[in-house]
């Protein structure tokens, strides 16, 4: 008999940061110890002389995830970033990597870890003018001793990838700013990373330019499923990107959460003021806005009992199910009450299975056309088609209209 060896589980998380401190000024640990937590940054700064820029931050990424972490200038998003790969050094806390503490690694170590694991996409691009768009989408690999040939290899690939096919042999001066950051990006990838990080790299760009720069990385992250850390001051781009947000203050993390979970349970005024000019319509789902089925029935049940159970609850409609649980269609009281007396069998025979159930990531623009042209709440149904809840049109009003 062969005893074949365990195999390593994959940890859920693949970043996690623990209570991330970053202090600027002579002193920092010394300040960091007799810290006030109630004084304000300004406070700390006129009594100290130190900046604190990252206070007290923890997180957890997982693995494939897009994490964005928002704020405005002067949030100490951009310096939490730089902490996790140490390109700053964090004054307190912890970066765990794939179960490494990256806060505790030797120089040889932290090399290893940027060669090989992770890469960083900044805001200004950090091209060499001097050399062609191959040779720097193949920077990385000549770094780490990869042959020429292969590594421009990888970087027709990569530069194919972020539509950039036919300008290997351009200079960055002839290219637009757009261009200039697909080979920014086409650089990161060519290293093939496990882990991305975005500083506000479409900052810099046009409205136009920065839409379609979104939507290609949308479109690489379907493919390449990364796990990205992207850092942004527009909350409309941090809803559009983002698996899950962070929203950063005065160096600390004030809410996080889903997309769906901030817009629609703002943690305070400050959340709630990047909320409030969001297009709900395109970012909330019937997940997030569903409610729980009033009646539910199994096809075996008796039809005379669920109309007088409806009579009872002063229902008019009943959601069927399958014994494996499957939602099968609905039951309608006048249908009920118009049938055959006194009604025999089960409730198979009395059920509309015509009527349209959506998924739980359905958007509210799309429930919105769907609640217009049906009479009943719309049941919402998982991948097993189970009933999970139901979306009618009281709750998308709400919803548009902008309430919690």
């Amino acid at each position: 008999m062969t005893i074949s060896e365990p195999q390593p589980q994959v940890a859920e998380y693949q970043i996690t940061c623990r209570n991330i401190w970053k202090i600027f000024g002579p002193h920092p640990e010394r300040v960091k110890a007799t810290l006030d937590s109630r004084l304000s940054q300004s406070e700390i700064r006129e009594r100290t002389g130190h900046v604190v820029a990252v206070k007290d931050v923890s997180f957890r990424v997982r693995k494939g995830e897009t994490f964005v972490v928002m704020g405005l200038s002067g949030s100490g998003k951009s310096t939490l970033v730089r902490c996790i790969s140490r390109l700053i050094e964090p004054t307190g806390g912890q970066v765990i990597i794939d179960g490494e503490d990256v806060t505790a690694m030797d120089e040889k170590e932290l090399r290893r870890l940027r060669r090989r694991k992770l890469s960083m996409v900044f805001q200004h691009f950090g091209l060499f003018p001097h050399r062609r768009i191959i040779d720097n989408a193949a920077y990385g690999l000549e770094i780490q001793g990869v042959a020429r040939e292969e590594r421009r290899t990888r970087a027709r690939e990569v530069l194919k990838l972020v539509g950039l096919q036919g300008w290997e042999n351009h200079y960055p001066g002839e290219l637009s700013g757009g261009m200039q950051q697909r080979v920014g990006i086409a650089r990161a990838l060519a290293v093939d990373p496990e882990i991305l990080l975005f500083d506000e790299p479409f900052s810099a760009l046009d409205p136009l330019i920065r839409r379609e720069m979104q939507d290609e990385l949308l479109n690489l992250q379907k493919m390449m499923r990364k796990t990205i850390i992207f850092i942004t001051h527009d909350f409309l781009e941090a809803v559009k990107l983002g698996d899950s947000i962070a929203i950063m203050k005065a160096g600390e993390i004030v809410q996080t959460g889903s997309p769906e979970e901030v817009i629609m349970h703002p943690a305070n005024e400050y959340v709630r003021e990047f909320t409030k000019d969001v297009p709900r319509s395109r970012v909330l789902t019937a997940g997030s806005i569903m409610r729980p089925a009033e009646l539910t029935v199994l096809e075996t049940a008796s039809p005379a009992d669920v109309l007088a159970l409806m009579e009872r609850s002063n229902n008019e409609l009943a959601f069927v199910q399958a014994e494996d649980g499957r939602f099968l269609g609905v039951a309608r009281r006048d249908t009920l009450a118009q049938a055959a007396r006194p009604p025999v069998g089960g409730m198979r025979d009395l059920t509309d299975e015509t009527t349209p159930a959506v998924a739980p990531a359905t958007s509210l623009a799309n429930l919105t056309r769907l609640i217009v042209a049906s009479d009943t709440p719309l049941p919402v149904v998982d991948d097993s088609r189970r009933l999970v809840g139901v979306v009618d049109r009281t709750s998308v009003i709400l919803a548009l209209g902008g309430a919690e």
